[in-house]
């Protein structure tokens, strides 16, 4: 569904052969000094080597420069030969704002004057400016210059690499100077051409044409849905059909098949896997099944099966009777490399030597024995006739006691093979010992074992066989992603599904082992965690994520007018329903903690002195125990937030075209604003989080109605930030009265430090009364002190009584 009104821009279908470009001019062939500025609104801005505008191709002699990201850094590339590259990345990333619009540029200077070149990036929230520093400038050794090659200017598929990835969304402008904020040689301004221009003259003279599925289009894209049932009704001859469309949630929604364990998952679809037996099979199974078609199932006895389920990235594993045996034939692969890998828990080593795993092979050597006994971890090559070709012997330091990983690796090395036998501690460290003899490695044709007595009560699992050497497919699966921060959860999980979703902030909150639970779910327990909001994209079928830190000191994405703007009514609530003054979380299996308001009008106390109790109690997947307190005390923090609610914002674009661009672009999650408030209201500026929204179109009407909550809860304390990286009294108060105009008060201190009287912390607003004054000056030393102030600053003026308290007008908040 979408809108076709507002601003005009280029749209990107982030598609290889997808560009606008113009051709190489004598003006575009810059070899010294480059300026070069990018304005868009993109989806995939973290992508990996992601192309957004350059003068480069692949062709011989074809590289001059091209700007990009990579991996959510900022990317500079440019070639002084037209073969060979000079690379700079931004030192930091950039915060890429809700709405996805940034203007990224970069500069580089050929030669600093210091014998030496500087790339420098910047951004800015369009290219207009104002243009701010992305981090330090980066010094290169040695001076530069700038290939001219005959590569045409693209925006884009800025480069037409199959390897890259193609810039997604719109741009809104680009522009190339020569010199550093120097004479412009190329100025596409998509914003100035009509819908289904495709070709156009810049203001340099440059000709623009689009290519492949790129367009100029003012379309808005409202919802992405499906349609569940199509039912059809009739009057006389009229045939028609009412649908109701749903977002991708709703189909995801409705399966509650929880996914297989992380192993499970992981495993099969490793590069190089050729037999694969995870183990997970039920308690009255005879034998092991394979996920891997062609695989024929493991034959086993004296197995427990689905005993143990103590390894986190595990289904319940079988445990080993003293009888147990195991075989399985494994198809052949490439010869020449391979791995077989298990996962295992082994409480002590037996006494007399005895076989953990056999492994038949094609090469030299026809079977290789991992055998155990006290202190010692052995590996035999046999040949065809049973003669030793080879042998390690190695103690066996932390082999028992935990759950760990088995690894026995064969490789080529000349005429030789070198063969490996590594252990690794799940969640820590490894040892390994190797030896080589004369010999190829061929092939593993199957895997066995007749354990025996001494490894009774061993468990073991997810048994696989690879042609590869360097697989590290069971890292972090074995022990199911724990510690992963809460956006690499739902990250890994939406690609595994392909499911696609759309980023927004680092989410590096750190969550626990990840569960057998539907895919849904799993997500959802990573939202709680990082307390961030997890939604459906508006302009794709999928979802989007942003994090807690996304939500924090937002710029407004919409700054509303009451009078102006604002469709009745706007109604205010100030009750109970979000308060929760004592609250506990639990880490799942682990510990808990509470916190609570004593004191204050939202306090646990009995009314009128607070508001009585209001207890939440909540278990997270949380990775630490040292995680609950901070998250109960930020939950108490937002359950006791002292502020009118305003649930309902409207607004009629039909009636308010102006308000077009912006408003659509809000999503869930962003700060909106409304000054100029009724009389009868706060003056205070409405300061509100868009916790979504319900939109309704027709022939006549466009609204938009925002659930809200409010922002202030939001703001967080910034080092060094002039409003939020202040610390507040401990208790401060008028030490005499003051009339609505007076401009000099006596303030008193009557516990912790007195106020700050130096110039270079100044100016800064205090809330006396209801009313925000700013301060302009402070004298003495102890108190009380003498400050100077401006009144009425948001809109209240009143006399001020003794003992009034005196606060920062901005609360200091420490972030979670």
């Amino acid at each position: 569904m979408s809108v076709l009104t507002g601003a005009n821009y280029l749209s990107l279908p982030g598609v290889v052969g997808d560009y606008a470009s113009t051709p190489d001019t004598a003006a575009l062939d810059i070899t010294g000094d480059l300026d070069v500025r990018f304005d868009g609104t993109l989806t995939n801005w973290g992508a990996t080597d992601l192309e957004l505008i350059g003068k480069f191709t692949f062709a011989t002699g074809g590289r001059s420069w091209y700007l990009g990201m990579r991996n959510g850094f900022p990317h500079f590339e440019w070639s002084t030969d037209g073969a060979n590259t000079i690379q700079a990345d931004a030192p930091v990333a950039p915060m890429i704002p809700p709405s996805g619009r940034l203007a990224l540029a970069v500069t580089l200077d050929v030669n600093n004057g210091a014998g030496g070149s500087t790339v420098q990036f910047y951004t800015a929230p369009t290219i207009a400016g104002p243009w701010s520093y992305l981090g330090a400038p980066i010094v290169i050794a040695g001076t530069t210059s700038i290939f001219n090659s005959n590569a045409p200017l693209r925006i884009g598929d800025a480069i037409g690499s199959l390897n890259f990835t193609t810039a997604a969304g719109a741009c809104h402008a680009a522009q190339v100077r020569s010199g550093i904020g120097g004479t412009l040689v190329a100025n596409p301004d998509f914003t100035a051409q009509a819908a289904g221009t495709t070709s156009f003259t810049d203001s340099t003279g440059k000709v623009w044409t689009l290519a492949g599925g790129t367009d100029i289009s003012n379309r808005r894209v409202r919802f992405s849905g499906e349609i569940s049932s199509w039912p059809t009704r009739w009057e006389s001859t009229d045939v028609y059909t009412q649908v109701e469309a749903a977002g991708i949630l709703r189909r995801y929604g409705q399966g509650s098949a929880p996914l297989n364990s992380t192993l499970r998952r992981r495993v099969p679809t490793s590069p190089g896997i050729v037999a694969y037996w995870p183990m997970e099979d039920g308690a009255s199974a005879t034998q092991a099944m394979s996920p891997l078609p062609g695989v024929q199932p493991l034959r086993a006895s004296g197995l427990q099966w689905a005993t143990d389920d103590t390894l986190p990235g595990s289904a319940p594993l079988p445990v080993l009777a003293a009888t147990a045996s195991i075989s399985g034939a494994v198809p052949l692969a490439t010869p020449g490399q391979w791995q077989v890998e298990m996962v295992y828990n082994l409480d002590t080593m037996p006494s007399s030597l005895t076989t953990m795993l056999d492994v038949s092979a094609t090469g030299t050597a026809r079977r290789y024995l991992v055998r155990l006994q006290t202190n010692s971890v052995q590996v035999q090559a046999l040949d065809v006739d049973g003669a030793q070709l080879g042998l390690i012997n190695s103690t066996g330091p932390a082999f028992t006691g935990s759950w760990s990983r088995l690894q026995l690796i064969v490789n080529t090395s000349g005429s030789n093979t070198t063969m490996a036998i590594v252990w690794i501690t799940i969640g820590g460290d490894g040892l390994a010992a190797n030896a080589t003899f004369a010999g190829s490695p061929g092939a593993v044709s199957g895997v066995s074992s007749p354990f025996g007595p001494g490894l009774a009560g061993m468990r073991l699992g997810h048994l696989g066989v690879f042609s590869v050497t360097n697989s590290t497919t069971y890292y972090q699966a074995d022990d199911a992603f724990t510690g992963e921060p809460a956006r690499e959860r739902i990250e890994r999980l939406a690609g595994e599904e392909g499911l696609p979703i759309a980023m927004l902030g680092p989410g590096d909150e750190q969550i626990g082992a990840q569960r057998l639970l539907p895919l849904l779910d799993l997500m959802r327990e990573s939202e709680d965690v990082d307390r961030g909001i997890l939604f459906e994209s508006r302009d794709r079928l999928g979802l989007a994520y942003r994090d807690r830190t996304s939500l924090y000191n937002q710029a407004p994405a919409l700054a509303l007018n009451y009078h102006a703007d604002i469709v009745g009514p706007l109604e205010p609530v100030d009750d109970d329903q979000h308060v929760r003054n004592d609250v506990t979380v639990t880490r799942l299996s682990g510990s808990s903690a509470r916190s609570t308001l004593d004191t204050g009008a939202l306090s646990t106390q009995s009314p009128p002195y607070g508001v009585g109790r209001y207890d939440d109690s909540s278990t997270l997947n949380l990775y630490s125990d040292d995680q609950p307190a901070q998250h109960a005390s930020w939950g108490l923090h937002m359950g006791t937030w002292d502020e009118t609610r305003y649930p309902v914002v409207r607004v009629n674009l039909a009636r308010s075209p102006g308000l077009i661009d912006t408003a659509t672009q809000v999503d869930v999650g962003d700060r909106i604003t409304i000054t100029n408030p009724p009389s009868f209201l706060p003056p205070d500026t409405m300061d509100l989080i868009a916790q979504g929204y319900a939109e309704t179109l027709s022939q006549f009407e466009w609204t938009l109605e925002f659930n809200c909550t409010p922002a202030g809860p939001w703001n967080v304390s910034y080092l060094d930030d002039a409003t939020y990286g202040r610390a507040d009294t401990a208790g401060s108060s008028l030490a005499a009265a003051v009339t609505s105009t007076a401009t000099s008060l006596s303030v008193a201190t009557s516990s912790g430090p007195v106020w700050t009287q130096a110039a270079g912390d100044l100016p800064f607003d205090i809330r006396v009364g209801g009313e925000v004054m700013r301060v302009i000056a402070v004298s003495g030393s102890t108190s009380p002190q003498a400050v100077t102030v401006t009144r009425s600053i948001n809109g209240v003026a009143k006399a001020q009584a003794f003992g009034a308290d005196v606060r920062l007008a901005t609360q200091p908040v420490i972030a979670l």
